[in-house]
């Protein structure tokens, strides 16, 4: 296959894909948000999550989000539900560099505490990260940043307890965007409980 053969493929196969929606800060003190469906939860201790980042804007110079997360260290991972995908769709816009999605979207901040970086209202889950490691894989020199979670923000109105007393997330409530091929989203439906083997 070819290098879009290959991905047009992957991106309908492996479905459904969290979309990782990333602020970060740009050299101007802007602030940066674009969304990423390459993205995944890989270690507990710390706990570290990966997103996949390609090379290059249309123009070859790199995205704003490896430039600024190299940068500055810092970033947000927002997991955005169904009522936003209109705003993370228009925040994949190649913008210039510096012009802040935020304003281009329409959207606010509000501080996360305890942390440098805003986060955006409207998600009800947030995660601060820091930069944990850094590699580039494949032809391209695809970018994988792994960063530390440093601070979780969670709306308690999709909070509960589970009769074990640990924290039970609603994932209906949350509504999270997953991705699929081309322009389509997978929206929350059904959930499935199959009890584990004892």
């Amino acid at each position: 296959m070819s290098k879009l053969q290959a991905y047009h493929t992957l991106t309908q196969v492996v479905i459904p894909r969290p979309v990782a929606w990333v602020l970060s800060e740009n050299d101007s003190g802007s602030l940066n948000l674009a969304p990423f469906s390459y993205f995944s939860a890989v270690c507990s201790d710390p706990p570290v999550i990966m997103i996949s980042i390609g090379p290059a804007k249309p123009d070859g110079s790199e995205k704003d989000t490896y430039r600024n997360i190299m940068q500055k260290k810092e970033f947000v991972i927002h997991i955005a539900g169904s009522d936003l995908a209109n705003e993370v769709t228009q925040s994949a816009a190649s913008l210039a560099h510096g012009e802040s999605e935020i304003e281009h979207c329409g959207l606010a901040t509000t501080e996360f505490e305890g942390f440098s970086l805003p986060r955006v209202e409207g998600p009800q889950i947030a995660l601060a990260c820091s930069l944990y490691q850094q590699q580039d894989i494949g032809n391209n020199n695809q970018h994988l940043i792994f960063g530390e979670i440093e601070r979780i923000w969670i709306d308690d109105a999709v909070v509960s307890e589970d009769e074990k007393g640990r924290m039970k997330i609603d994932a209906g409530a949350v509504a999270a965007l997953s991705r699929l091929g081309g322009i389509e989203y997978q929206l929350a439906g059904d959930i499935l409980a199959v009890p584990r083997p004892q």
